[in-house]
């Protein structure tokens, strides 16, 4: 049991007789908290100025989000309907206390002004803490030599990059240059993996043919675009020795290739999101336009892919399980740029989740015995700090950790519709579920953010947190297939107190 940092002084709260969950074990205890830290774990710790009885009631960390779109201006030249303010809203009644959103660099912008301009808006708006990653589409010699080493050692360590989308993929070429940059300075690489060509291929096909309902968007994304981009990005960085992750994974055969890859040793993590176990292709398929509503990029699959998503999650392929929300109105502003006459190829990709995400998972994981609590934690709070370099601050229930604390009601019962929730979308692709358990109180560094379906907070009291190396950077092992070629250009893995 963790005892209090100081027991001469009195909690600010106190939360009493929960059931708490960490990644690796469940107990009962009290936690006490002072100036936003977990001070102190155990039984009958004295009074705080605030106590809180959770007695009957599930004591999780706080979920971290480390895929979200939040007031980004999409490739297609599409503002996403979430600001920081809505969207950290949204996510706080969901049980999440720290997201992880995207400052998007298209082609021509500069980087300083691009975080300049992301920072400014996250610190006005922003309820919960946060913190970004960086999306690159230039990675020119200004990029490579000094932005992207500033951008990492001002704490933003983790860089997603595109295979596919014609404003913001790289090639090949560009993804090397990008894998070596994050491996000499200590960044983790996101890749968005599908196979551009191929998409654009059987896009154009389809189109000709007169096939241009939402549906269509689904046979366009065929899976194997899917698991060819992640096979080459694995590919990729084993060439250069630098860990990798890959984001929104959907396919089946795209689960086997990893899981081939961590088997033989690659250093190769990978994402997947409440659309890939709770939606079908088929969903898609309605009248009009109105299948939009579910179109995302890699779609999902059928049963088969969604039970090879779970299994995923319980044999550790898959390590992070994020949102991935992409909010679009569902009108000219969003996904329907043309109004009914947009094809499949012209909507917005992306749905929203980031208020759902933890619920979907409560409900049809742990309550339904397909996971235990603690892989819940893991799978959306203590993995993501380790990953994305926020750990021991985030995602874990331990002295010293920041006081992000989650009550879970098990025994209330709530069917989803999209007027219930705090974004800006105004449809959710769940509408109408039946879902078991909630997060009915959110502390966020000790303060009360969510109670009685009220929220308690300022706009623009999150805080920004800047992120150390994360943990497979500095853990990084070598490949026992490599060797040869690194001795021979000198890459230089990332130090750890860089």
């Amino acid at each position: 049991m963790q005892h209090s940092t100081d027991a001469t002084q009195p909690f600010d709260l106190v939360i009493r007789n929960g059931r708490i969950s960490n990644a690796d074990r469940t107990f009962h205890a009290d936690i006490g908290v002072r100036d936003g830290v977990i001070a102190g774990i155990g039984e009958n710790l004295p009074a705080g100025r605030e106590d809180v009885d959770a007695r009957g009631l599930w004591v999780l960390p706080g979920g971290i989000d480390s895929h979200t779109h939040i007031e980004q201006l999409s490739g297609m030249g599409v503002m996403c309907a979430d600001d920081f303010y809505s969207g950290t809203v949204s996510a706080a009644f969901g049980g999440t206390t720290t997201i992880l959103s995207f400052c998007a660099q298209h082609r021509n912008d500069r980087i300083p002004d691009v975080l300049r301009d992301y920072s400014r808006r996250a610190r006005e708006k922003a309820v919960i803490d946060y913190g970004f990653h960086l999306i690159l589409t230039n990675p020119d010699e200004q990029a490579l030599t000094k932005d992207l080493p500033a951008v990492i050692e001002g704490g933003i360590t983790s860089l997603k990059v595109y295979m596919t989308y014609d404003k913001l993929k790289l090639d090949d070429y560009e993804l090397l240059d990008v894998l070596a940059v994050a491996g000499e300075y200590g960044a983790m690489v996101m890749l968005h993996a599908e196979n551009h060509d191929m998409i654009r291929w059987v896009a154009r096909r389809l189109l000709e043919r007169g096939h241009k309902a939402p549906k269509f968007h689904a046979v366009a994304h065929d899976p194997l675009a899917e698991s060819e981009a992640t096979h080459r990005a694995i590919a990729l960085s084993r060439l250069v020795d630098v860990p990798v992750l890959i984001v929104h994974v959907a396919g089946g055969e795209t689960i086997d290739i990893i899981r081939k890859a961590q088997n033989l040793g690659a250093q190769v993590f990978s994402e997947s999101c409440p659309q890939y176990l709770f939606l079908e292709a088929g969903d898609s398929d309605l009248p009009g336009v109105e299948g939009a509503k579910f179109c995302c990029s890699p779609p999902p699959g059928d049963k088969a892919s969604q039970e090879a998503v779970w299994e995923g999650f319980k044999d550790g392929t898959l390590n992070v399980y994020s949102s991935d929300h992409a909010p679009y109105r569902f009108d000219e502003s969003g996904k329907l740029p043309k109004g009914d006459a947009t094809t499949f190829k012209e909507m917005a990709n992306g749905v929203p989740g980031i208020e759902l995400r933890l619920p979907l998972l409560f409900s049809e994981g742990v309550m339904t015995g397909r996971m235990s609590v603690e892989q819940f934690v893991a799978l959306t709070a203590t993995n993501h700090a380790r990953m994305y370099g926020l750990a021991p601050r985030k995602g874990a229930i331990a002295v010293g950790a920041d006081a992000d604390l989650v009550l879970w009601d098990t025994e209330r019962r709530t069917t989803v519709t999209a007027g219930m929730l705090h974004d800006q979308v105004g449809y959710t692709p769940y509408e109408g579920r039946e879902l078991r358990g909630w997060p009915i109180q959110v502390y966020s560094r000790g303060r009360c953010v969510v109670r009685d379906d009220t929220l308690h907070v300022e706009r623009g009291s999150g805080q920004f947190i800047a992120r150390s190396r994360p943990q497979p950077v500095i853990e990084r092992r070598a490949d026992p297939s490599r060797g040869l070629f690194s001795q021979y250009v000198g890459l230089k893995p990332a130090a750890e107190n860089r």
